[in-house]
């Protein structure tokens, strides 16, 4: 189930007091630790240890996932992936066996969508995420991401996708059909009253542009329109208004970033435990204090982490105030690409991960990354550049969203974007580009300063010194993010519960 790998630590003359047995006891969140492991340091100075062959002063043993283990035999310390993988999980994916398919293949953490499918649905993949941890010895968390209040289709009269025809005529409507009497080519919005801020002429991009529709005709609560741009609609895709070039924005301005049915989706997360739940149009660094006290009311103690998806540039301006109250961000560019021009979204995705890097938060690129794939087996020569790209940026983790979730091979997505990630990884090390960034200040605490310069000299010196790995004993996990801040060359081993910065 887990593997036991022995490896030799360096000591600093500075000290020379006895380190005592540490257990390493079950994390906060659900990570599984299939049985209680006992280290042996002899000696030591700080909270770091940097592990380098042919200093053999005590063997360490050192008990790791399933994943960690196959990628420690397969490549060794030195060559193992840094990037996590997300894996959205959907009617393609969900089952226990084609779970853990994706689990072998490297998933870090299975997101659960909470725009599709039920709650019971979504209980069940969280519990078999659960039991697989525990029976198998993966250490998979689990995300939830809310639903947001912006406007949306519903689902497509239980199809899986439709694709309009140039010049088709489709109706948008806030009325509510039974399935079966819905009219052909409707579609139900989410909003009451989006049709208020719509005029003739106005354009109606679907998902930032997937399929484009003209309005033609307003009566009453429906949105009568043509399709101009032809392509595939699904389920629950983003709509947005466009009129003279520019956003119609009144509308989803005055909508709130959490939703009443957000709240009670918070609530359904809360009760099954999940590790990080993600919101959708963040318009504040107050909503994301609101819900954490409210995690807090309602499961004191609890170890949540709440994830930020940037997907407008009006808060861009406040960016730095949200990431600073979040426990991480996700630059969610489907969204985003529907709400700014296209050749807006690589500027924003860059200064996200590099403003995340300086605040030391986590980051996730995410939407479209792979998406010929939900088609076909090969990705595009295009995909695997911006994949590239986002790794050499130096981003936390990346995101699978219909890949795994509704694509036809959502294995090799995986295989494509553990293979990408390494080589990267890989060619940045040969290139030398390892070093510790210059990175502004991340506290103004003096005891917070210190930290930070000791984490630097010491993947300086994991890096110079070319160490296996570099070992962190931390109560609050402060330590090993600032390690993964400066991306060493060398793993990160943390006696930590969260498991999504790079390379711990």
């Amino acid at each position: 189930m887990s593997g036991s790998f022995r490896f030799s630590i360096s000591l600093s003359p500075l000290h020379s007091n006895e380190f005592p047995r540490i257990p390493v006891t079950k994390p906060r969140i659900h990570v599984p630790v299939p049985k209680l492991m006992t280290v042996t340091l002899s000696k030591v100075v700080s909270p770091l240890r940097v592990v380098a062959p042919g200093v053999m002063i005590a063997a360490v043993g050192l008990e790791v996932d399933r994943v960690t283990e196959a990628e420690l035999k397969e490549n060794r310390f030195r060559s193992t992936r840094r990037t996590k993988i997300v894996c959205t999980i959907g009617p393609r994916t969900c089952e226990f066996e084609e779970i853990e398919a994706l689990a072998v293949g490297g998933m870090n953490v299975a997101r659960v969508n909470i725009c599709h499918g039920t709650r019971e649905c979504h209980r069940d993949v969280i519990r078999r995420v659960r039991q697989l941890n525990e029976e198998k010895g993966f250490a998979v968390a689990v995300m939830m991401d809310t639903e947001g209040s912006e406007i949306h289709m519903d689902d497509l009269n239980d199809a899986e996708s439709a694709k309009p025809r140039d010049g088709q005529i489709w109706t948008f409507t806030v009325r509510a059909f039974d399935q079966p009497s819905r009219p052909e080519r409707t579609i139900t919005v989410n909003c009451d009253g989006f049709a208020e801020d719509v005029k003739v002429g106005d354009e109606l991009l679907v998902d930032g542009g997937i399929v484009t529709f003209v309005v033609i005709e307003k009566i009453g609560p429906d949105v009568i329109c043509r399709c101009t741009d032809p392509g595939l609609l699904l389920p629950r895709a983003n709509l947005t208004f466009w009129r003279n070039g520019s956003l119609v924005r009144e509308r989803n301005a005055m909508l709130p970033t959490i939703s009443s049915k957000d709240w009670l989706d918070i609530d359904f997360g809360i009760e099954e435990g999940v590790d990080f739940i993600a919101v959708s149009f963040v318009k504040s660094a107050e909503v994301i204090k609101t819900l954490k006290s409210y995690i807090i009311d309602r499961s004191p103690g609890s170890q949540i982490g709440i994830i930020s998806k940037i997907e407008s540039t009006d808060y861009l301006k406040i960016l730095e105030e949200i990431i600073r109250v979040s426990d991480g961000t996700m630059v969610a560019r489907g969204d985003l690409g529907a709400q700014i021009p296209l050749e807006q979204v690589p500027l924003v995705q860059h200064e996200v991960i590099q403003l995340c890097r300086q605040l030391n938060k986590p980051v996730i690129v995410a939407s479209q990354l792979l998406e010929s794939m939900i088609e076909y087996p090969i990705p595009t020569r295009a995909e695997v550049t911006d994949v590239s790209e986002a790794v050499g940026q130096q981003a936390d983790a990346l995101m699978l969203s219909s890949e795994p979730a509704m694509g036809q091979y959502p294995e090799k997505a995986l295989a494509v974007l553990r293979s990408v990630s390494l080589r990267i990884e890989k060619c940045r090390r040969e290139e030398k580009n390892w070093d510790v960034t210059d990175l502004h200040i991340v506290s103004l605490s003096k005891l917070d300063e210190i930290s930070k310069e000791i984490c630097n000299t010491t993947s300086r010196m994991a890096n110079k010194l070319k160490a296996d790995a570099i070992l962190v004993y931390t109560k609050t996990g402060q330590t090993a993010s600032l390690l993964s801040r400066n991306r060493p060359d060398c793993p990160i081993f943390a006696l930590h519960p969260r498991h999504l910065f790079k390379g711990v």
